[in-house]
């Protein structure tokens, strides 16, 4: 099966064949804590969710954000099919600049638990609403700096204080869709 590849250190994006099995996947990343991402239409992106206590270094796809190395593979419906992005095409989305905001959260991030991906339920107008902690930093990155000054020091102590960093995410995330409402 054809796929993708991009190594995290140079972010170089290879073409490769691989045979999908039961472990496929978890060989790949030598690793059986996988994040599996929707973020390139008719494609799915697996990532090694240990990238972030890692500290993998972190850049982005279009403006979903990666660490470490992934793996990239077509998806129909269910099923992991032949990648067909092109591999100059995927290369071209690639963002290495990730910003001063980004790397202290990620940073601070690190010595937790938290997966970045792991979905949470909030609230807008009656409505619940699947977000994740990579979409509360996308939020908090775009505010001002004041705001973002508020969250990585309210983050620090939630961290130090040993506190659900989930749950402050989750905190962070109804804040967000308050003010957006």
């Amino acid at each position: 099966m054809k796929a993708l590849s991009i190594d995290n250190q140079t972010l170089v994006v290879e073409e490769i064949d691989i045979t999908m099995a039961a472990n496929t996947v978890y060989t790949f990343f030598s690793s059986i804590l996988i994040d599996e991402l929707a973020g390139l239409k008719e494609h799915v992106i697996y990532t090694d969710a240990n990238a972030l206590s890692e500290k993998k270094k972190p850049y982005f796809i279009g403006e979903q954000l990666l660490l470490g190395d992934a793996l990239i593979l077509g998806r129909d419906g269910f099923d992991d099919v032949d990648a067909k992005i092109a591999k100059e095409e995927l290369h071209s989305l690639i963002n290495p600049e990730v910003n001063a905001f980004y790397t202290e959260v990620l940073d601070v991030l690190a010595d937790t638990d938290i997966n970045l991906y792991k979905t949470f339920t909030v609230e807008k107008n009656g409505e619940k609403i699947a977000l994740n902690t990579e979409w509360v930093l996308y939020t908090f990155n775009i505010a001002d700096e004041r705001t973002k000054e508020y969250f990585i020091n309210e983050l620090k102590k939630a961290v130090a204080a040993k506190n659900n960093v989930a749950e402050y995410m989750q905190k962070m995330a109804q804040l967000a869709m308050n003010v957006a409402a």
